[in-house]
C-alpha cells in the first residue's frame, strides 16, 4: 500500500535540510490533490501556505513589465523570510508567465539554499524530467530535476523515504 503524500513529504524534511537545494516539489496534474496536502502539511508544521498567483499578482500589479521581471524574485524572497524555516508554496503557476521572463526550477531553487521550501508544481515527472504544461502551450517547460526532491501524487518519489 503506498503511504499518504503528506507522511512521505513529512519523513522527508529531514533529509531535505542536508541537502544545498531543499526544495521538495510535489507533482501532480491540476485536481489531484496538492493543495489538500500542502494544507495538512502545514497545519503539522505549524506554518502557512502561500498562495503565490494571488500575492504575487497583487504586489506586481502597479508596476512595469520591465519592473516586474527585476523585483519578482525579491519579492518572493521578502515574502518567504517573514515564514520561518519551512515554506509552502502553492498556486504558483505565474511564475510561469512568459512575461515574467522567470526560470521557475532555477529561483524555487535559489530560494531553497537557506530554508526548506515545499511547493506545488503543476505538470509531471516521466521518464527523468519534470514537465509543466503540454508541449504545444507557450508557457511548457521541461526539466532534469537536479537538486530537487520530487513527490508525485502518485506516491513515487525521487528519493528513498524510510
Amino acid at each position: 500500500m503506498v503511504e499518504p503524500v503528506q507522511n512521505q513529504i513529512i519523513k522527508i524534511l529531514p533529509t531535505a535540510e542536508e541537502l544545498y537545494s531543499r526544495l521538495i516539489l510535489v507533482v501532480g496534474e491540476s485536481g489531484s490533490g496538492k493543495t489538500a496536502v500542502l494544507s495538512d502539511i502545514a497545519k503539522e508544521s505549524d506554518t502557512q501556505v502561500i498562495n503565490l498567483n494571488l500575492i504575487l499578482s497583487e504586489r506586481l500589479l502597479e508596476l512595469t513589465a520591465k519592473q516586474r521581471i527585476l523585483r519578482l524574485p525579491k519579492i518572493i524572497s521578502a515574502l518567504i523570510n517573514d515564514v520561518g524555516p519551512l515554506v509552502i508554496l502553492d498556486n504558483n503557476e505565474i511564475l510561469f508567465d512568459e512575461g515574467l521572463k522567470q526560470d521557475p526550477l532555477k529561483l524555487l531553487q535559489g530560494l531553497s539554499r537557506n530554508r526548506t521550501i515545499v511547493a506545488s508544481w503543476n505538470g509531471k515527472y516521466e521518464k527523468n524530467k519534470l514537465i509543466y504544461a503540454e508541449p504545444d502551450h507557450p508557457e511548457y517547460r521541461t526539466y532534469d530535476a537536479e537538486d530537487t526532491i520530487i513527490i508525485g501524487m502518485d506516491g513515487t518519489s525521487t528519493i528513498d523515504i524510510e
